[in-house]
Formats: C-alpha cells, structure tokens, sequence
C-alpha cells in the first residue's frame, strides 16, 4: 500500500451500512474513514426491523446484546382483511432463526446507530468525521481522490476504495453516472411513529390491514415505540395527511387514545430500484445507494448490513493481494439476492394495496380458499441464497447461508471461532494446514463439543465430510478438506467472477 494514501477504504455516509461496513474493515486491518454530512444521528426512527442474520453481524461487532436489549420481537406477522381474517401468516417471528438470534427483530434505529458509533470510537483504525461532505472524486492509477467540504474547508482524500453509503440520493452514484433500473413500484403512505405509555392496548402482532378503503400497516418497534402507516389515497396530498386532526381520526379505531402520543408524522414515497452497476472500478455502492425496496418485507436496512458483510472481506482480501475481480462478485452474488427480496416486498405490497373493492373481495376469497386447502404462503419469510460469486462451482450448497448453532446453555458458535473463514470437518489429517486466511477445526475440537450435535447433522445432511464457510457466513462449497482448500486458495475462475465488467 502507497504511503500517500490517507486510509484503504473511504465509506461516504456513516448511517448504519456505512459504519458497519467501516467497523468490519477497520477490524480487518484496513485503515478505514467514514464520513457524513451531518452533526449527528437523525433523531427519528427510520427502519423499524432487522433480522436474524444481521443480529448475527452485529454479535461480530460486539453489540448484539445491546440491540437486542432495545428491540422487541413479536410472535407473528399478518396480512388481514377489513374484518381481520387472516390472508396470510407468518408464524415464529420470535423463535431463533438461522443466525442464531430471533427471526425478526423490532428496532428503534437511532438507538442502534449509537450503539455502531460507540463501538467505533476505540477501532484505532477507523477515523469517524461528521459535517464532512463528499463533493467529487478524480480516479488514477486505480487510486481515488475525493474532495471533501469540512467546517474547516476543503480537504482531498486519498484512498485505494471509496464506498458510496450514500442514501437513496447518493451523490456518488450520481457523480459516477451509474443509472438506476425503476422496477414499478411507487405508493405514498403516511406514517405515524408513537412513543407508547401502555404496551397492553397495543397489538402484539405485526399487521398488514388489507382494507380497500385505507390499506394500514401496524407494528412493533424499540425502544417504547410503535408505528402506523397509512396508505394515500387518490387526490389526498401530504399537507392534508400531516394535519394532527387528521392524525388522530385515523388512530382513532386503533383505541389507543392515552396510551401513545406522537412523536414522528411523514410521508413517505414508497419506491423499488436497483442501480445498474455497483462498482465503478476503485469505487462502490452499497445500502440505499445501491437499491430501494417497499418496507413490506422489513428487509431494506438488513439489505444494507448484508452489503456491508459481503463487500468487508472482499476489501481486505484485495487489500492483502488477491485479484480485484473478487469486487465483481459483490453485484454479481447479491443483486440476485436484492432483486428475489424486492419482488417478495413489491408482491407484499400489492397485496396490500389493492384499494378497488370488488379486486380487493377476489383477493380476499382467493387467499382464503388457499389458507383454508393448506397451500397458502404461509411460513417464514424466505431468505434467498447468493447468486454466482466466490462460491464452489457445481457445489449444490455453495452460496447457502451456515447456520449459527446455539448451545444449551445460550452460547453462540461465532464467539468460539471468532471472524474469517473456517473449515469444518468430520477430521483432519497432518496435511490439512492452517492459513492466516483460513482456520481449520475437526469435529473433535473440544471447543466445538457443545454444538457438535448441530454440526454433525449439518455435514451428514449435506452428504459430504467438510464444510468450508466464509467469512460472512455463505457457504463456499462442501467437499473433503483437501479439496475446499485448494479451492479456496486457488485464483477467480471465469465462473466466480461477474460476466460483465461495467466501466472497466
């Protein structure tokens, strides 16, 4: 690495996929600033969910436990008609899903955002600087320098990557010039976020009201709140729907009067897009700069966090000397992933939103009918694998997501083996080496007997005697040890790498 860069990896917005992905590459080794524009943590909540696998980033971070002491989690979440028949049902939302946390986590955003910043403040590699705006950038030689207006004027920053956290607006995709694919969907909805005096009056559920005459959705949040939206019909403007008379009308058949004030009112345009091109050489999108979805699916901040964890080990590896085409593979593996989510929340939505009665009566007979027969969707929200990337060619699993085991007694298999990749194996013989890049255990490890049932299942499940898993917890492929070694060691082939390399 050149002396005259300022940092490896440059992130340009500090909201939650910016700092996290600034603290897994400052706890890499990769010297890492983030900036934002501005003074602190907006102050309102935004998204209101996260899911199992982001719990589980947030345990590598070290502030799980904090989160999850200022989330909620609720049993279930339906979509209902008028009369509150339930549509569809996901059920276990509260249970333990794969990550090894609850399924579905409620959340009280700027609480979680505090909690990245604290974490921050002892990474002696990661500078965090607010009131820093990002203007422009000039690439050379594969190097960026941006320039950034600071209260104390303009500054040039030198780094190997810059990453565009940006928000939906991202002034650094614009100024890459990097179009956006509009996938359909645009609904304006109020929403309505109240501080809670009496949990008890308050639905223990996450609701979809798929009501024709005002399509409404309800549900938990952190921190003594809970939300409303409500969805705009035609001619009514968003002046209209901010008024407190109007506010209070539409709460009014929830009963909740005296047990929550208001705290935040705002209208929101509810959109789907995907940016075409992710990486423009040394610089990269990432979160809400990368792609917008509808809120049905609760999966727009966990999109961010899931961008974060796939892009932070590719950094570091490029940093460390691997081939950069490795960065092709972060579009290629998660905008499929992405785009599978997006169409699940734009169906969602369009379930919900139908606002013509006698649609909305042929919808309600239909899902019926199918929850009555025993072939509705009901069950968990699904969680798509990666698309083609760094995984093992013609390996079934490859790209499927590991589990987190949890022993008996609430311990977490990830605080065993710690960060990077790993190789499981039924054995291992004196051949099987160790790397700095990779740790190898055999089921025989002693500290590994606490989940041993757990993983013994998993292997015997996936027919073969080693599993190797990376280090954002996608599987890279199943085979002997030997095998998956050399094959993690080994360079890109054509097939792991993106098929089209845009402004390259």
């Amino acid at each position: 690495m050149s002396e005259m860069l300022d940092c490896d990896v440059l992130v340009v917005g500090a909201g939650p996929t910016g700092m996290t992905l600034g603290l897994l590459s400052a706890r890499n080794g990769l010297r890492t600033i983030v900036i934002d524009k501005a003074e602190d943590i907006y102050p309102l909540p935004r998204a209101a969910h996260i899911d199992h696998e982001i719990m589980r980033i947030f345990q590598e971070l070290g502030v799980a436990d904090e989160v999850a002491a200022s989330s909620r989690t609720a049993e279930r979440y339906d979509f209902l008609t008028a009369q509150g028949d339930v549509l569809l049902r996901f059920e276990g939302t509260n249970r333990l899903g794969p990550g090894g946390w609850p399924a579905s986590n409620m959340i009280h955003q700027p609480s979680i955002e505090a909690l990245l910043r604290e974490a921050a403040a002892p990474q002696k590699h990661l500078e965090l600087h607010r009131r820093w705006s990002w203007e422009s950038c000039v690439v050379a030689a594969g190097r960026v320098a941006s320039s950034i207006a600071t209260p104390d004027g303009v500054r040039d920053i030198r780094s190997r990557f810059l990453i565009g956290a940006d928000g939906a607006r991202s002034p650094v995709r614009t100024a890459m010039k990097i179009d956006v694919d509009d996938l359909g969907f645009d609904e304006q909805w109020l929403v309505i976020d109240v501080l809670v005096r009496d949990q008890e009056r308050l639905p223990k559920a996450n609701l979809q009201i798929c009501d024709p005459l005002r399509p409404t959705t309800c549900v938990l949040m952190g921190s003594g709140r809970h939300r409303w939206e409500f969805m705009l019909k035609p001619g009514e403007t968003a002046e209209q729907m901010l008024d407190d008379g109007v506010i209070a009308d539409l709460l009014k058949p929830w009963r909740v009067e005296g047990a929550v004030s208001l705290e935040r009112k705002a209208v929101y345009r509810f959109h789907a897009r995907v940016a075409k091109a992710w990486r423009a050489g040394p610089i990269l999108l990432a979160g809400d700069a990368a792609h917008l979805m509808p809120p049905f699916a609760g999966q727009g901040l966990c999109s961010g966090l899931r961008d974060a964890a796939n892009l932070a080990w590719k950094l570091k590896a490029v940093c460390g000397g691997s081939d950069e085409g490795l960065l092709d593979t972060y579009q290629s593996e998660r905008e499929p992933q992405v785009r599978s989510i997006i169409m699940l929340a734009m169906m969602m939505g369009r379930t919900v939103c139908i606002t013509d009665p006698v649609a909305a009566r042929a919808r309600d007979e239909q899902m019926l009918a199918a929850r009555a027969d025993g072939t509705s969707s009901d069950g968990a929200l699904p969680g798509p694998p990666l698309g083609v990337g760094r995984v093992m060619p013609d390996c079934p699993l490859a790209g499927s997501y590991f589990p987190q085991p949890v022993s008996a007694t609430g311990e977490r298999f990830d605080n065993v083996l710690g960060s990077g990749a790993w190789l499981i194996a039924q054995s291992l013989t004196d051949g099987d080496d160790a790397s700095a890049d990779l740790q190898m255990i055999a089921l025989d490890d002693l500290r590994l007997a606490p989940f041993r049932g757990a993983l013994e299942a998993w292997l015997a499940k996936s027919g073969k005697p080693a599993v190797l898993i990376r280090p954002d917890r996608y599987v890279f492929g199943t085979g002997t040890p030997s095998l998956l070694a050399r094959a993690w060691r080994s360079p890109l082939s054509a097939r792991q790498v993106a098929t089209e390399r845009r402004f390259h």
